[in-house]
């Protein structure tokens, strides 16, 4: 989407990328996502509830204009949140 061509392109410029595109919680709940996790697994982990892990899912694929955990995960890889 262009929100993340944009963001690539910011960061490849070393130009400042928007603190706001994604929250600190949002960072962490898509970290586990790209690492495999189920909704389950995250709200054990961050102790939360599942529901609560499908709503951050939700917004943030909505931010992101992606549609599925593939999308987050490419996106992870891409902005550096997870290793490859």
């Amino acid at each position: 989407t262009a929100l993340i061509r944009d963001y690539l392109r910011r960061d490849r410029q070393g130009a400042q990328i928007p603190d706001s595109i994604l929250t600190p919680r949002e960072e962490e709940i898509i970290k586990l996502i790209a690492e495999g996790h189920s909704s389950k697994q995250i709200a054990h982990t961050l102790v939360i509830s599942a529901k609560t892990v499908d709503r951050h899912r939700a917004n943030i694929l909505q931010k992101l204009g992606m549609h599925d955990r593939l999308g987050l995960t490419r996106f992870a890889i891409r902005a550096g949140l997870v290793e490859p």
